[in-house]
């Protein structure tokens, strides 16, 4: 992991201590954030900025759009604009979400370029770390349409995507 608040690169041990080159692509993506810093990459920076608010909105949303909706079935009105106050700090955990994937991607393809240029590996495990690192970034976006697809169920449960009114 790399915290750009202090510049710190921290690794598990698992991976500090292998000799793999698994390990070697693990650190070389870490190594990869620490590039985006240094070249003031602007989505790292972005991103880094969001987290408190992402953070928050990840874990209130779910409890504002989970009582809105009660409220809706209960009684309505008020109800669906507690939700909506939800949907809304959902939304920016979409964000985070959507900013994420160029960033991992980003620092991987600077791994992928890391690993040659320090003679770490063959070119054939340097292939396999590619591989890998590609296989890491699907993650990455498999999530951020998780997130976005969500954030479009509630907009429409919520009649805001709808001209049915």
């Amino acid at each position: 992991h790399y915290d750009p608040t202090n510049r710190t690169l921290r690794l598990s041990d698992d991976v500090y201590s292998s000799t793999s080159i698994a390990a070697a692509g693990v650190a070389a993506h870490e190594a990869g954030h620490a590039i985006q810093h240094k070249v003031n990459y602007p989505l790292l920076g972005f991103r880094s900025a969001i987290v408190p608010l992402a953070g928050f909105g990840s874990n209130v949303s779910w409890i504002l759009i989970g009582v809105g909706f009660l409220m809706m079935m209960l009684s309505g009105g008020l109800g669906k604009l507690v939700a909506l106050a939800g949907v809304a700090l959902f939304g920016i955990t979409v964000v985070f979400q959507l900013v994420t994937v160029p960033v991992e991607l980003d620092a991987s393809s600077r791994a992928k370029k890391i690993l040659p240029e320090l003679g770490v590996g063959s070119v054939q495990e340097q292939n396999a770390v590619g591989e890998v690192l590609n296989a890491a970034a699907w993650t990455y976006v498999a999530a951020a349409a998780t997130a976005l697809a969500t954030l479009f169920y509630f907009l429409l449960r919520l009649g805001v995507l709808s001209s049915d009114d």
